[in-house]
C-alpha cells in the first residue's frame, strides 16, 4: 500500500554534516528522514522556496526536457530499503504507457517538487525504517529544526 509523503523539511544532521529530508505521512505524526548529499538537499530546499535559479540546475534541465518530449511525471515512490539505503521509483506517462524509472530518492523528490507530483512511500518501506539509531536522532530534534516548510 502506498502512504502519501509530505516534504516538512531539510535539516542538516551535525553529526555527520549531510542534509536530511524530513517526509511526513500525510494525516500521520510518522516522519520518514532521508540522508542526501549537500548537493540534492539544496536542489530540494530551492525548490521548496520557490527560488528558481538564473541558470537551471540538474533538475529543472530534467523538468525541461520530459516538457519537452511530452513525458508526464505522474508520482514518486520510495519503495524499497536495504543496507540502509532507500531506493525510488519515478512514474511517467508516455502518449498511453506508463513507465517506471529508477531513482535515487533525493534525485526523485527534487523532481517531484518541480512538478507537482506526490511522493509516496510504501507501508513496509515506513515499518522498515524503524531503528533504535532513527529514534534516537529524531527524539534529539527541536520544532525550530522543522523549519518553515510543509509541503
Amino acid at each position: 500500500m502506498d502512504i502519501r509523503l509530505n516534504v516538512q523539511s531539510v535539516l542538516t544532521d551535525a553529526k555527520t554534516e549531510t542534509q536530511v529530508v524530513l517526509l511526513r505521512a500525510e494525516g500521520s505524526k510518522e516522519l520518514l528522514p532521508i540522508w542526501v548529499g549537500g548537493v540534492e538537499g539544496n536542489a530540494i530546499k530551492l525548490a521548496l522556496e520557490g527560488i528558481l535559479p538564473a541558470r537551471p540546475m540538474t533538475h529543472d534541465l530534467l523538468k525541461q526536457l520530459l516538457d519537452h518530449l511530452n513525458v508526464e511525471p505522474l508520482k514518486v515512490v520510495v519503495n524499497e530499503i536495504k543496507n540502509n539505503t532507500y531506493y525510488a521509483t519515478i512514474h511517467m506517462r508516455v502518449k498511453d504507457r506508463i513507465h517506471t524509472v529508477d531513482s535515487r530518492p533525493s534525485d526523485a523528490i527534487a523532481m517531484a517538487l518541480r512538478t507537482n507530483i506526490p511522493i509516496f512511500a510504501l507501508d513496509s518501506v515506513l515499518k522498515e525504517k524503524s531503528s533504535e539509531n532513527l529514534d534516537s536522532w529524531l527524539q534529539k530534534l527541536h520544532p525550530k529544526d522543522f523549519g518553515k516548510y510543509n509541503a
